[in-house]
């Protein structure tokens, strides 16, 4: 951090950035009044701070948004309903009309990318499963966010165990991915069918599909956090934007990795 200081006060020095440019450079953080937002998060953790859209006033929402794309070239909110993500569209296309902002009303993601950014996708790729149709939104909401966090993702949906021939089907492909993210409600069963068949590590999503007793989703949790089949990890119900971010985490793990063995081969010789 203190390499990055001196290289930007220097630029500041030589007048080839604007305090307001070193201004986002430097600060830890940034306080708006109704939200103090983390812009340095991405300099820490790899990804910048994503909005949950859910329970803030859509003016709020707004702000929050409009302020993190000073800061960054790739700004997204998730559980963002219709009626926001309206207003959104429509204050934000007036004030940026050369932007591109889009909204995913299948799993309520509002995103923006700016046109100066250059993304390098990840080697590998995420595998999404679904047990039912059901199920989709929250494993939308997953796969979308692992693409926003610059990976790439092959969907298998509507593969639940009531009909294991249609996973069966499609387990090489599964097996050839990085990652595994499986979204499943009513008793959960899926996780643990796939933990059991695949060598990746596996991200279970309950999900709260399901009739009286699944009780919203905690039969699946229960299910799958007894999971016997090793290597299942899970997050909480409905949660396919933590499903999404955890598997990106890793792929940019193995990303380093790659990129780390590839400096040493070239040092040995």
């Amino acid at each position: 951090m203190s390499e990055i200081i001196k290289e930007t006060l220097n630029k500041l020095k030589e007048g080839s950035i604007s305090v307001e440019e070193a201004y986002r450079t430097l600060a830890s953080y940034d306080h708006i009044g109704y939200a103090t937002l983390d812009i340095q998060r991405e300099r820490r953790k790899g990804f910048p701070e994503i909005i949950f859209g859910e329970g803030k006033s859509k003016e709020h929402l707004l702000g929050i948004f409009e302020r993190l794309m000073k800061f960054h070239q790739k700004v997204f909110a998730t559980r963002v309903d219709s009626e926001k993500a309206s207003y959104l569209m429509a204050t934000l296309k007036a004030r940026y009309p050369e932007e591109h902002f889009q909204y995913r009303d299948d799993c309520h993601i509002f995103y923006w990318i700016s046109q100066d950014y250059v993304e390098t996708k990840k080697h590998g790729y995420i595998a999404v499963v679904s047990a039912g149709t059901s199920d989709v939104p929250i494993a939308e909401e997953a796969a979308v966010t692992a693409e926003l966090l610059g990976c790439k993702v092959k969907r298998i949906y509507d593969v639940g165990v009531a009909g294991i021939h249609r996973l069966l089907d499609n387990i090489e492909m599964i097996e050839r991915s990085s990652v595994v993210i499986v979204v499943a409600g009513m008793e959960g069963a899926l996780a643990s069918v796939v933990g059991g068949l695949v060598s990746k590590p596996v991200i279970a999503v309950p999900t709260s599909v399901g009739y009286g007793a699944s009780f919203q989703g905690l039969s699946a949790l229960l299910t799958m956090l007894n999971s016997c089949a090793s290597g299942v990890s899970v997050v909480n119900i409905d949660n396919g934007f933590g499903a999404g971010y955890y598997a990106a985490t890793i792929m940019a793990v193995i990303e380093q990795a790659v990129a780390e063995a590839k400096t040493l081969g070239r040092e040995e010789k």
